[in-house]
């Protein structure tokens, strides 16, 4: 019974459900007012996001006359449960993960997989021509990212899991080991080329502006969403929330484990904690809030040329080095 209760607070609390919510709003708002700031305009407030997605809550779901009502009102909670779980595999700085697995890394790759895919499906559900197109971008910027996302953890893998049977690991708990016994990855002159990799997929697999092609509001009617309305689009909005604590978190999980603090105990892990959602923080303007202020947007084959050339591109050359051993 007490092992249930404990999971079942960190799946509903720490480090699952509200914990994912409150700083993923906070990370959506922050985005959008320093953009603001930097665009020289006032901005809306930092829990703006919070408030969209309790007045969606609010509002009627109307469903489309052609839908497969079952599947599109399901979708994006199947894409909200994926992500939520995602969480629960992270290690937060020192405190850990609720969950692990021999293979964290892979596990993490299907279930964002889902996620894209529960949103695509929720489209093509939807009988819009509208969301047909949102849902073919979405599809090519999945496959967009996919390569280099996955380039990036073989290298990582391979770097963190030198010491291992097969000479590789997909276990983020072993990585985390890894850094506080060496220090951060990044410092790993080889992985260099690898973390710009990853700030490039993070925006991308959020569908952070310049690459929220699927969504292209002043283009296709907010693309692959434009017939939710109410709580599942709410629902859909606050899993784009989630998931960029997620990938942020993923990528100082990867990249900049072991920077802590070293007090011992309780307070020792709340300070750890604090550090590291402060790194998301700044993980989170280099790679969104920066390229959202200065960039256009791209174009559906320029997404997908910029990802399979340069950017899987940087990460091939990281692969490679750590592979033959520089």
């Amino acid at each position: 019974m007490t092992t249930f209760l404990i999971n079942l607070v960190q799946l509903l609390i720490f480090p699952g459900l509200l914990f994912c919510v409150v700083f993923g709003v906070l990370l959506a708002g922050i985005d959008r007012k320093l953009v603001a700031r930097m665009q020289r305009r006032v901005g809306p407030p930092i829990l703006q996001p919070w408030y969209d997605f309790v007045k969606c809550c609010g509002k009627e779901t109307i469903i489309p006359r052609y839908a497969k009502r079952a599947i599109f009102i399901g979708a994006p909670y199947v894409g909200l449960a994926g992500l939520i779980v995602i969480a629960l595999f992270i290690p937060v700085s020192t405190y850990g993960s609720a969950f692990s697995a021999g293979a964290d890394l892979v596990v993490i790759l299907y279930l964002l997989t889902v996620a894209g895919v529960a949103l695509i499906v929720g489209a093509a559900t939807s009988g819009s021509p509208f969301a047909g197109v949102g849902l073919s971008r979405e599809m090519v910027a999945m496959i967009s990212y996919e390569l280099p996302f996955v380039l990036v953890l073989l290298a990582v893998g391979r770097v963190a899991g030198t010491g291992t049977a097969i000479g590789c690991t997909f276990s983020l708990g072993t990585i985390a080991a890894f850094q506080a016994a060496n220090g951060p990855l990044i410092a790993h002159w080889s992985l260099i080329p690898a973390a710009i990799a990853m700030l490039l997929v993070i925006p991308c697999e959020v569908g952070s502006h310049p690459f929220d092609i699927a969504e292209a509001e002043t283009e296709i009617c907010e693309g692959a969403l434009t017939e939710y309305s109410g709580s599942p689009l709410g629902v859909f909005r606050l899993s784009h929330y989630i998931k960029m604590y997620i990938m942020t978190a993923l990528f100082c999980a990867m990249f900049l484990g072991g920077i802590t603090t070293g007090i011992a105990g309780v307070v020792g892990i709340v300070v750890d904690v604090i550090i590291f959602l402060v790194l998301c923080g700044v993980v989170s303007f280099l790679c969104m809030t920066i390229p959202h202020a200065i960039c256009a947007r791209l174009r559906v084959e320029q997404i997908f040329k910029f990802y399979w050339t340069i950017v899987a591109g940087l990460a091939a050359v990281s692969l490679i080095m750590v592979w033959v051993g520089l």
